[in-house]
């Protein structure tokens, strides 16, 4: 029998010092000073971490249970380029929620702006820390049912933000083999590909 583990720390086990703002442009860094409970009794020094302030965000997987496909879009991804031969990724819908704690109804949003999608049932995945070291994102995870049979691939996206966005509907055995070659690698995605993979069965059948 395995040992359950607990969490020994909370919270409360962490002092912070007042947050200073270093940049405010896209994106927003903090400069975090804190000191934490040591496993070993005691505190630690103080540490210092620069924390990039990017919000939380949703994305979601359009999933057709008929025709087992899915929908994907491809876009630029600027931050790739330093390890991919090409930074255009085939990824989930996303997108920041801008404050809202209303995730689903950003899903729908986002949905319909990056792929003319109206959806209809959503069921929530999950939730992840995407770097928690660097970072305070929190993605949430949804997949839609939805009839891809009619979709055709388009070119989405709001020109305010920049945005150039392909949308392609490819089965789900396709999209699990891109997956397992490395092809796919985007965290968001990648999870998502992974849940739907373990769930496929059950939501078939539903």
């Amino acid at each position: 029998m395995t040992n359950k583990v607990i969490a020994q720390f909370s919270n409360d086990d962490v002092d912070v010092a007042p947050i200073e703002n270093l940049y405010s442009g896209f994106f927003k860094i903090n400069l975090y000073q804190f000191e934490h409970a040591l496993f070993a009794g005691g505190k630690s020094q103080t540490i210092k971490r620069e924390i990039l302030e990017r919000g939380d965000a949703v994305a979601v997987l359009p999933y057709d249970p008929i025709t087992d496909q899915v929908l994907l879009i491809e876009q630029i991804r600027i931050g790739a380029m330093r390890s991919k031969q090409s930074p255009w990724l085939l990824e989930c819908i996303a997108g920041m929620t801008d404050g809202s704690t209303d995730y689903e109804a950003v899903v729908r949003r986002e949905a319909f702006e990056e792929a003319g999608l109206e959806l209809q049932q959503l069921e929530y995945m999950l939730s992840y820390l995407s770097s928690p070291g660097g970072t305070t994102e929190r993605l949430y995870l949804y997949l839609a049912k939805t009839d891809l049979s009619k979709h055709t691939s388009g070119i989405f996206g709001l020109e305010t933000e920049g945005e150039d966005i392909k949308t392609h509907v490819i089965d789900v055995a396709d999209a699990l083999e891109r997956l397992n070659s490395g092809e796919i690698d985007n965290a968001a995605t990648v999870i998502s590909l992974q849940w739907l993979a373990l769930n496929r069965d059950r939501i078939i059948k539903k």
